[in-house]
């Protein structure tokens, strides 16, 4: 069984029995998969000769389709990586060479599409709550459908994206999610997988709720009385205005309350948002640390008539992070950071590692004297960073390219709303070596704007940039 598994079973246990709206299901079991084809539509399932697009749910004669039948595919659970299971194959490329030799990639069309289904269904009396789709990470290029809808694109192979499918589910018959995963073009120079790698969930709630990554928690401490700061987003996604009230409180690892803060009354239009600010005070805080790396619970709660229609709850460690002249400061501390860069794959089971494995590695990098990890260089699966939080290592967390486009910005803040509140995570990184922008205006542009976006999303952290190359100060270090 997994780690994350079992603490989201104990959540949402916690979550059923005060707001019995809110859940997330573990979604990885019972897919069924086969290879596509990049060069021969035919043996792709028709997807680029049948016009998918024309119609609202038309996708006849395509694997997207809800009637397909799919009884000769293979049964499988994610997490999956389908390129650790093929055989190595010589190839005098680079790419192929630096992604272990592998036949995925451009140059092997028969195995660098794969589709995935799964069938479910959902109960009638569930059919007031709104559903969500959650990939935390596919690699890549993926398109997604259910019953046939369209639901959008997740270009990113390591950021996760998730989908609101509560207009197309089907509560009196089976439901079809459907999922094409393109790994026909690289992203890195390094192992990368291809499938769907990492955990799928779906996500049950309230119309008024709290959105993904909707709760951001920080704090400050001056001498034995820690400020507790939450930010916490709602949305009203129903068809008519709501009242309701926003509070937060916080636990110790038992579930001892120990701070709450006041109940925030709340008036929003449909589809209104708003983000409720929150702060408490807790004298004589546990702090977290290399050493005791101690993790409180953040509990942020949304009550309608008195009753809690939606409620989300996340660990959180005390802690200050100081970037001085010389060095990095942990609770006023001094600590010489003893880093390793480290890609996500691990021997046999290539990208898809079971939870228990990221604890495994974290805790191997402890004993060898490890304090800080950098994620070289994309996007973390969330577990890693569970692991981290609990047995005490620092983290550079990356983005995986240094672009300002609308597609990578949305990337980066993606991954700064997901972890901004890790005790782990010290500092964010734009990038790495971007050889062809680094010491050019239009890589000092690129990296302001990365800066003024991180800045906004957390203005509790710094971020630096990995330049291979020594004391050049034109383009992005001019601005770093």
């Amino acid at each position: 069984m997994k780690y994350r598994g079992f603490f989201l079973m104990a959540l949402s246990l916690v979550v059923i029995n005060t707001a019995a709206q809110r859940q997330q299901l573990n979604f990885d079991k019972g897919w069924k998969f086969h290879f596509g084809h990049a060069a021969i539509p035919e043996k792709d399932f028709n997807y680029s000769i049948v016009n998918i697009f024309s119609k609202s749910g038309a996708a006849a004669n395509t694997a997207i389709d809800p009637k397909f039948n799919d009884s000769k595919w293979r049964a499988l659970d994610i997490p999956h990586d389908w390129a650790v299971e093929l055989p190595f194959i010589y190839k005098d490329n680079f790419d192929v060479m630096s992604h272990g030799y592998k036949p995925v990639g451009g140059l092997f069309p028969e195995t660098s599409i794969g589709w995935y289904r799964k069938h479910f269904t959902v109960a009638k009396s569930d059919s007031g709550l709104r559903f969500q789709v959650q990939f935390d990470g596919m690699f890549r290029d993926a398109n997604i459908w259910l019953n046939g809808f369209y639901l959008g694109n997740n270009k990113s192979g390591y950021v996760g994206a998730s989908y609101d499918i509560t207009d197309y589910i089907n509560f009196s018959g089976e439901n079809v999610l459907v999922v094409r995963v393109d790994a026909t073009q690289y992203e890195g120079w390094f192992y990368e997988g291809a499938g769907i790698y990492r955990h799928v969930w779906l996500n049950k709630f309230s119309n008024v709720h709290i959105p993904i990554d909707g709760q951001f928690v920080y704090s400050s401490v001056n001498k034995n009385v820690a400020t507790v700061s939450i930010e916490v987003d709602v949305k009203n996604a129903g068809l008519t205005p709501s009242v309701f009230s926003v509070s937060s409180y916080l636990t110790d690892r038992s579930g001892k309350k120990l701070v709450q803060t006041k109940e925030y009354a709340i008036s929003l239009p449909v589809n209104g948002t708003t983000t409720v600010r929150q702060g408490m005070t807790l004298t004589g805080p546990k702090i977290w640390s290399l050493e005791d790396p101690y993790l409180y619970r953040i509990v942020s709660v949304i009550k309608k008539d008195g009753k809690i229609i939606d409620s989300v709850r996340q660990r959180f460690g005390i802690r200050t992070i100081e970037i001085k002249p010389n060095g990095v400061f942990l609770n006023g501390q001094h600590v010489k950071l003893k880093g390793v860069n480290n890609h996500q794959d691990h021997a046999g089971v290539g990208s898809a590692l079971p939870d228990y494995l990221q604890y495994y590695r974290v805790s191997l990098l402890k004993r060898m004297g490890v304090n800080a990890y950098r994620t070289s260089h994309h996007a973390p699966t969330p577990e890693l960073l569970d692991a981290c939080d609990s047995l005490g290592m620092l983290v550079m967390a990356e983005q995986r390219l240094l672009n300002s486009s609308p597609e990578y910005m949305d990337q980066f803040e993606r991954l700064i709303k997901r972890d901004r509140s890790r005790a782990s995570v010290f500092m964010w990184s734009i990038g790495n070596e971007e050889g062809w922008i680094h010491t050019n205006s239009v890589g000092k542009r690129i990296a302001q704007t990365f800066i003024a976006k991180q800045k906004e999303l957390d203005p509790t952290r710094t971020c630096t940039y990995a330049a291979d190359l020594p004391n050049v100060y034109n383009g992005i270090n001019e601005v770093i």
